[in-house]
């Protein structure tokens, strides 16, 4: 099952209401996804070479305090530190591989969620609606962003295991679907230096993009190539920067609808989660095509 959505405003100011309109959307797909819920959420860019790590701890007593105090003698740069629930966003001009082996050093027990210098990811195992409570998503202004709802098949429930994967720089991927030869990919993508931290079949995928977008192309043309190379049934969003993209496979067999009105564009697993936003009444509804690219952005 698992549920998909996304939003993206083409009118700025309704960015002040991105967390409370993609919380009513991850809820609608509770019943598609109760093991476990994740966003990404776009939002502060930061201007070069400003950089934001968004970290995860499972370790519910994690001093956040002392964390703060060793990036400040670690680096002379400038680090911001806010903390919401099990995760934290770190915001530095230090060179994010300093910062990246520093963490792997001293801090093993923090997973790194995503990276850049707009998206968070914020992600846990349980309830989504107890997911939206927790992380206070209603909190959130944002240009865009997606979410996803996991009911496991592929792999264990675990927060590492849920939606959305990151792999490179504000990109990120949610995967309504299963791929049938993800464990052959995998190892050709790390021979080609892609690093994974689970064995999920969704990582993969974001895996992949992100080594079609080291050879130079662009995100259309990695998700059309990702039609010829990825087997199996999915649906896939993927979150950039600068907007979002949608594919389902070359059958259709995995179900997604998308609005558009001319404050937003929308996207979900089920229109239940789209109907209830303000303005769908003006907004153009349809499914998306089979092996087809849709995205939306700045360009």
């Amino acid at each position: 099952m698992c549920g998909i959505v996304g939003i993206y405003y083409k009118n700025k100011a309704l960015n002040k209401d991105l967390g409370s309109m993609l919380g009513s959307m991850l809820v609608q797909m509770s019943e598609r996804g109760p093991d476990s819920a994740g966003v990404a959420v776009y939002r502060n860019p930061l201007d070069p070479p400003g950089v934001k790590l968004t970290l995860h701890t499972a370790d519910d007593e994690y001093d956040w305090s002392q964390f703060r105090s060793l990036l400040a003698v670690a680096f002379s740069a400038e680090a911001e530190v806010e903390i919401r629930a099990s995760h934290a966003v770190v915001s530095t001009t230090a060179p994010l591989q300093e910062i990246r082996a520093w963490l792997e050093l001293h801090h093993p027990g923090l997973r790194v969620m995503s990276a850049g210098s707009t998206i968070e990811i914020y992600k846990e195992k349980g309830a989504p609606r107890e997911f939206v409570e927790r992380f206070q998503l209603q909190d959130f202004a944002g240009s865009h962003a997606l979410g996803h709802t996991r009911m496991a098949t592929e792999s264990a429930i675990t927060t590492q295991h849920s939606h959305p994967f990151s792999t490179g720089l504000d990109l990120c991927l949610v995967h309504n679907g299963s791929l049938s030869n993800h464990n052959r990919l995998r190892e050709e993508l790390r021979r080609n230096g892609i690093e994974f931290q689970t064995d999920n079949d969704s990582e993969v995928a974001a895996g992949y993009l992100m080594w079609q977008l080291h050879q130079g192309a662009s995100l259309e043309r990695a998700l059309n190539r990702a039609i010829q190379d990825l087997d199996g049934f999915y649906t896939f969003a993927v979150g950039t920067r600068n907007g979002f993209a949608v594919l389902r496979d070359p059958i259709a067999c995995k179900p997604a609808v998308l609005a558009e009105n001319d404050d937003w564009v929308a996207m979900a697993s089920e229109f239940r989660a789209i109907a209830q936003l303000p303005g769908v009444d003006q907004a153009t509804v349809w499914e998306p095509a089979p092996a087809r690219v849709y995205s939306w952005g700045e360009e």
